[in-house]
């Protein structure tokens, strides 16, 4: 474990996963359209979205992707965890008051660059919503940090 808790990339082991879990609320909804500019009358009009084949409004996907997130920063590989990619495929709605639970899986590790891929599924009440992989760096025991490496690679952090 590094100073903040979160796992080395020595202490990894492909097939461990941890998840985190969040009920998207109409505030969050309000919010997200805020932070992001995204509004979308699918998320902020129920009016509109409840004639379409939804019947109501949904949450943006990428808010609902961001539980991926917090798993990562979170819990696993979790601080000092800098995201690098991901792929998202959206397979069903969220809606508002509905809880996300995200998973995430080591799927392979590569040591020396401090590389780990996770596979990422989001599910609702058993259902998978979002699904998709990761790859993000973590920190090493040789030197506790992943700043100095992202920086050294031309990446913002």
């Amino acid at each position: 474990m590094n100073r903040l808790n979160g796992y080395d990339v020595e202490d990894l082991r492909v097939g461990m996963s941890a998840s985190f879990s969040k009920t998207i609320t109409e505030a969050d909804l309000v919010l997200f359209a805020g932070v992001s500019g995204d509004n979308n009358a699918m998320h902020v009009n129920e009016e509109f979205a409840a004639a379409t084949p939804f019947g109501g409004r949904i949450a943006h996907g990428m808010l609902t992707a961001s539980v991926i997130s917090a798993a990562i920063a979170n819990k696993m590989p979790g601080p000092g965890t800098i995201y690098l990619g991901q792929n998202l495929r959206f397979r069903a709605p969220v809606r508002p008051g509905e809880t996300v639970h995200a998973t995430v899986t080591v799927t392979e590790i590569v040591v020396d660059r401090r590389r780990v891929t996770l596979s990422t599924i989001c599910r609702v009440g058993g259902k998978v919503v979002v699904e998709g992989d990761a790859l993000v760096m973590t920190t090493t025991s040789q030197s506790g940090e992943a700043v100095p490496e992202c920086q050294q690679v031309g990446l913002l952090v």
